[in-house]
């Protein structure tokens, strides 16, 4: 220990505290990498929640005593990444989170008895808002949803009632394509009693109206013009890209649709009669029969009451006597009734443009050279354009398929598939590229440390030992001098004046071993004379720094 507390004491203050400087400072870096390294890997186990949801998560999660972290606002909880299936499902079967409103499980709280029907009816609707809610945000691309019903009082004696309305706001993440607008509206339609699809609108959180419940007279679905036309044209373009992409490379053709609507809304009825389709519908026969006879003598009472005889005075015959035959036959006609409603948003033209660029070969040099496509091949693809699209000559479509070189050449074929190689590769989450990145700062600071600090101390501690460095240059030559007498090996004396060489020391051991020895002896003292008087002039040279290494020398302790 006495040997080390002098160690330390030649340092000095100012060396001891920049030593202990250090000494933490690497203490405290090793602490945090170890900190970082054990952390556990943290992963999302909800985002874009409620300040209610984000409440009652946190307040379970403190209950199990499980480590969590706010991110986005608070609206994002991050858990280790190991438990969050099972805090997933336990988590559910509580019902959290609740998404922002309340379903039906509000009459789960509360007493039914003491709640009058006016309160049952609000709770009523408030849960059948939350759950539409619910349901809505099951799709992939809505992240929120709120629904308002206007479900009228049913009331007594009432002939004319006014139908159901509803109105829904939607948190989207990307876009909503017309059928999926369809379906939320006929989900919601399906759900409320009374209420019909075209009575709903929706509108998505930039104010942008996706359909409108006001609409539903004019026939066009709820959908506006300008909102079929863009339906009509997406789906027009995206159908004409995925089948000239398959022939000219992907990123190599450029698509452009115009589509023209007939707005007007046609109501049309026709009434058809085809005289030869005759059908008997009734027939009616009477057949009429008359005689008339002449009397010869006045008339009488006795004549003209009655029981009297009529044949007194002489019978008479008939003088005139009539038949008549009455045939009534009724026939039906056939007849065609047509009622046709042509609705408005129909097309009424299409034109579209394809942009294609040309081929690309790579030389022997690595050039990429361009050459158009020749004209067999466009025409090739205007006919799958006219097949994709639906052309229509009569309506007057119109289809434009150009070869013009880009402003980019594509990359080469290699290139391509190892891009998608690495995408495929690299698909992590979020979070992971987060850790791998700490992981990776982390791992360059520890080395930078390593090289810098750690590697020069152990490089000073592990140096030969402190008074021999400390011993000026002279002395450390003398000692040199003194130390190459050699180990007994002829080999190893170098040649001196006077003296054999080394050469002639090996043979003189292969002739003679006394022969040998003598020249060893020999050569061992001219050296030790040489070296006493090399030491001896470096000493009167330098008195003073001589006297400093002999002091040096006398106090140090013999080795135990």
């Amino acid at each position: 220990m006495s040997g080390i507390i002098d160690q330390f004491s030649k340092f000095g203050a100012a060396r001891l505290a920049a030593m202990l400087a250090v000494t933490l400072a690497l203490v405290g870096f090793f602490g945090f990498v170890m900190l970082q390294m054990s952390k556990p890997s943290m992963s999302v186990l909800f985002s874009e929640l409620s300040n209610q949801d984000v409440s009652a998560i946190l307040k379970d999660l403190d209950t199990r005593g499980v480590k969590y972290e706010l991110r986005g606002d608070g609206q994002t909880i991050l858990v280790d990444k190991t438990v969050v299936p099972r805090l997933r499902l336990d988590l559910a079967s509580k019902g959290i989170p609740a998404g922002g409103g309340v379903g039906y499980e509000i009459f789960d709280k509360g007493d039914a008895f003491s709640s009058t029907s006016f309160v049952q009816n609000i709770n009523h609707l408030r849960a059948l808002e939350g759950e539409l809610s619910r349901t809505i945000r099951s799709i992939s691309r809505v992240q929120a949803a709120r629904v308002h019903l206007v479900i009228p009082e049913k009331r007594l004696f009432e002939r004319d009632r006014e139908p159901p309305r509803a109105s829904i706001a939607l948190k989207l993440a990307g876009e909503l394509d017309a059928a999926q607008v369809r379906a939320v509206r006929h989900l919601v339609a399906s759900a409320v009693d009374g209420l019909k699809p075209e009575r709903v609108s929706i509108v998505d959180e930039r104010g942008r109206l996706l359909a409108d419940g006001a609409q539903a007279e004019q026939g066009m679905a709820g959908l506006g013009v300008e909102e079929r036309q863009q339906s009509i044209e997406k789906r027009v373009k995206a159908q004409v890209e995925d089948i000239v992409a398959s022939v000219v490379g992907h990123g190599r053709a450029r698509v452009q649709v115009s589509a023209a609507l007939d707005t007007n809304r046609v109501e049309s009825r026709s009434e058809t009669f085809d005289p030869e389709s005759r059908v008997v519908r009734s027939s009616q026969n009477r057949t009429e029969a008359a005689t008339t006879t002449e009397q010869n003598g006045a008339v009488t009472v006795g004549n003209e009451l009655p029981g009297a005889q009529g044949g007194q005075g002489g019978a008479t015959p008939p003088r005139d006597a009539s038949n008549k035959n009455e045939e009534v036959v009724n026939y039906e006609i056939s007849r065609t009734t047509r009622t046709e409603v042509l609705e408005g948003g129909r097309i009424k033209k299409l034109s579209v443009a394809v942009l294609v660029d040309g081929a690309y070969t790579r030389s022997a040099a690595g050039e990429m050279a361009y050459a158009p496509r020749p004209p067999e091949e466009l025409e090739r693809i205007g006919q799958l354009v006219r097949t994709a699209m639906g052309f229509d000559e009569a309506r007057g479509d119109k289809v434009e398929v150009v070869n013009l070189r880009f402003a980019e050449a594509p990359s080469t074929v290699a290139d391509l598939v190892e891009q998608s190689l690495m995408q495929r590769l690299l698909s992590f989450t979020k979070e992971d590229i987060v850790r791998f990145a700490e992981l990776g700062v982390i791992s360059l600071l520890t080395l930078i440390v390593l090289m810098v600090v750690v590697r020069p101390l152990l490089k000073q501690v592990l140096a030969s030992d402190a008074p021999s460095r400390a011993m000026p240059s002279f002395m450390r030559e003398g000692r040199v001098v003194i130390e190459e007498r050699g180990t007994g090996d002829p080999a190893s004396f170098p040649s001196v004046s006077g003296g054999a060489s080394a050469a002639e020391i090996a043979q003189l051991s292969a002739d003679a071993p006394s022969e040998r020895m003598l020249a060893v002896a020999q050569i061992k003292g001219q050296l030790k004379a040489q070296s006493v008087e090399k030491i001896g002039a470096l000493v009167s040279q330098n008195p003073a720094d001589s006297v400093a290494v002999l002091r040096g020398w006398i106090h140090e302790k013999a080795p135990a």
